[in-house]
């Protein structure tokens, strides 16, 4: 007599202590931040060091900014020419800078990041003439000089709103040295510049080199700073051309000779029309082999295909579209649609376009097995007759050779 044995169940999984459990949580927590610090905070404390350091070089200057504001208008020009001097122009650029590029440098921009590295120098550097001893903007500069540097990888974007940043704080850089030394070197101009209004119309006229020739620099000083503005002028207009059109228009040809090289390359190559998970793991298998393949998608549905893929968009039954893909050039075109019905079409329309190119055709439901035989593709490829048949042999111990493989693609 054999006795019975009593029923065990299975022990349940042992949970984690307390502590290990806090220690979990610690560090899931820890992994969290850390994310979150990779993904926000290396440009968010860079934007806080440059707000800050502009900040501070812009409050010292309010008085002397209001000072100046008073001034204008008023008859004569000893008033301005004494609230001038109180007014330090590089730090107000600085200034107004530094609170510029804040924003930009959230973008991650890289030429955020060149600027504001350039100007936290500067600040730095000024504030250490000046003051010859710590201050808040040496620190200030120094931590941002630090950060960016430390950090640089971090900032690799390219930022069309960046790029605008700087090319307003260029030509508004420029157009305050102009006005401010316009105003500063006045007495040397025939007629004499009194004015705002006049000192802007002539900082515009120089900077853009039109120079209708109405107001003439007569002192050597007036004339060395018409020189300056005329080089500066054209320098910054041609860096903000640069900046801002530049990438739009490189962009928009670069995306015009791919389109025209990728059209010229379609020879010799595969053809994938489709989008399901067995056509986009083909795709990575003949790429990962160095083998040219251009995708034919449906329009109006979403693309699992990276951006690099060459696609076209069209209906694959229209001989455009397929001449378009290269299917004339191919060395085979899969249809690997998810209607079997629709890759029944898309064979006829291959054959029809181009007999001698090799067609290879999906059947997603084994029931429509002898349908699609009808239209005759190359290669018959079914995912559940080819999986049941070597699973069943490989049951059995059965040989699976070329031969075996080869019958029943080639049914």
């Amino acid at each position: 007599m054999t006795q019975d044995r009593p029923n065990r169940e299975d022990p349940a999984p042992a949970q984690p202590s307390g502590p290990m459990r806090r220690f979990t949580l610690e560090r899931w927590r820890w992994a969290l931040l850390r994310e979150a610090w990779h993904a926000h905070g290396p440009q968010a404390v860079a934007a806080i060091l440059a707000a800050t350091i502009g900040a501070l070089q812009l409050r010292e200057q309010v008085a002397p900014l209001v000072a100046l504001r008073n001034a204008i208008g008023q008859p004569g020009v000893d008033v301005l020419l004494k609230v001038f001097p109180l007014l330090s122009l590089p730090r107000v650029l600085l200034g107004l800078g530094l609170v510029l590029m804040a924003f930009a440098l959230l973008t991650r921009a890289r030429v955020a990041w060149l600027i504001s590295l350039l100007l936290a120098l500067f600040s730095a550097g000024l504030a250490l003439a000046r003051v010859h001893g710590p201050s808040p903007v040496l620190v200030g500069g120094a931590a941002l000089v630090f950060v960016l540097i430390f950090y640089a990888r971090h900032f690799s974007r390219s930022s069309l709103a960046a790029s605008s940043l700087f090319a307003v704080l260029g030509v508004g850089t420029l157009l305050s040295y102009g006005v401010l030394g316009s105003l500063w070197f006045g007495a040397g101009y025939d007629p004499p510049i009194r004015k705002l209004s006049t000192a802007f119309y002539y900082a515009i006229v120089t900077m853009s080199t039109v120079g209708y020739g109405d107001i003439v620099p007569k002192s050597t000083e007036a004339r060395l700073f018409t020189v300056s503005m005329i080089v500066l002028g054209i320098t910054v207009f041609a860096t903000t051309l640069s900046v801002v059109i530049g990438p739009l228009v490189g962009g928009s040809i670069r995306r015009a000779l791919e389109g025209r090289m990728q059209k010229s390359q379609r020879k010799n190559h595969y053809v994938i029309i489709g989008a399901s998970s067995l056509a986009l793991m083909l795709w990575r298998q003949l790429r990962e082999r160095s083998a040219p393949v251009t995708v034919v998608l449906a329009p109006g549905r979403t693309t699992p295909y990276p951006p690099e893929a060459d696609a076209v968009v069209g209906d694959a039954t229209s001989d455009s579209v397929l001449t378009e893909a290269g299917v004339p050039e191919a060395k085979a075109v899969f249809m690997l649609r998810e209607d079997d019905a629709e890759n029944a079409f898309v064979v006829l329309a291959v054959k029809e376009l181009a007999p001698s190119v090799r067609t290879v055709a999906a059947v997603n439901d084994a029931q429509h097995l002898n349908k699609i035989r009808r239209v005759q593709p190359d290669v018959l490829f079914a995912p559940q007759v080819l999986g049941s048949d070597l699973l069943v042999r490989r049951l059995f111990d059965e040989p699976v050779d070329k031969e075996t493989v080869d019958r029943l693609l080639f049914q």
